[in-house]
């Protein structure tokens, strides 16, 4: 019997120009699809011009300037559609979708296509629902009691996955695809029981409970920031009166 961890995945990831999932624009984003482990994947790539200015701050994460994107990149409206229907289509196909830090990358996604399509990921997806697998709040969850950060690349590190160009929306994909699938081996006596549909409605609840827990440090330490419980997929903000 094939274990989830070990049989088909997809992976999705962006770079942007900001952390504001409501304000912030996507500047790259892929798509890394395995149908099994140590197979060949299949990389889909996009490139946007998101018609703002990429702050310097951003530009010095991912690399990506505004003379390249606005030279190289394409118009967000069809571009955001395109990953919408790719996604999509992964999840029409049972495929479950690796996303590190999922109300992030879903969120901004989501956003992008109320702002340029009218529309929301929930339309693209229609009945299809999704399932996703979110490596920092799987680690999160059965590894609670270690210290330290749980970055893309301490988690990588920290698991002996190979991140060869980090803040490249193609490598981080493939990156968050091996690191699921060996948090998947490492804790496989508590998770090869468990289907991704089951893990996707328990991650829910653990994401919610980290987050609780994350805001009551921040109550205690004089932190004013809110933390969103919301997993996968942030709710849309109430239109202002």
């Amino acid at each position: 019997m094939t274990h989830w961890y070990e049989g088909p995945l997809a992976a999705f990831d962006t770079e942007t120009t900001g952390v504001d999932v409501e304000g912030d624009r996507i500047v790259s984003a892929a798509l890394v699809v395995q149908d099994t482990a140590g197979g060949r994947a299949r990389v889909t790539r996009w490139l946007v011009n998101p018609g703002v200015p990429v702050p310097v701050g951003a530009t010095a994460i991912h690399g990506l300037t505004d003379d390249h994107l606005q030279r190289n990149g394409r118009w967000p409206a069809p571009v955001v559609e395109e990953i919408a229907r790719a996604l999509a289509e992964q999840c029409a196909s049972g495929r479950p979708l690796v996303v590190m830090n999922a109300p992030f990358d879903l969120t901004l996604l989501d956003r992008e296509l109320r702002r340029h399509r009218a529309s929301s990921l929930a339309q693209y997806l229609q009945n299809t629902p999704l399932c996703v697998l979110d490596p920092r709040v799987l680690d999160k969850h059965l590894d609670r009691y270690r210290k330290g950060r749980r970055t893309l690349t301490d988690l990588c590190e920290l698991y002996g996955v190979v991140l060869d160009g980090a803040h490249d929306a193609a490598a981080d994909a493939a990156a968050s695809l091996e690191l699921v699938r060996a948090v998947g081996r490492r804790f496989s006596s508590r998770l090869e029981r468990l289907s991704p549909p089951e893990l996707h409605t328990l991650q829910a609840v653990w994401h919610a409970a980290q987050a609780r827990g994350l805001q009551a440090w921040f109550a205690k330490n004089g932190t004013v920031e809110a933390v969103d419980p919301a997993w996968p997929l942030r709710p849309e903000l109430p239109a202002a009166a």
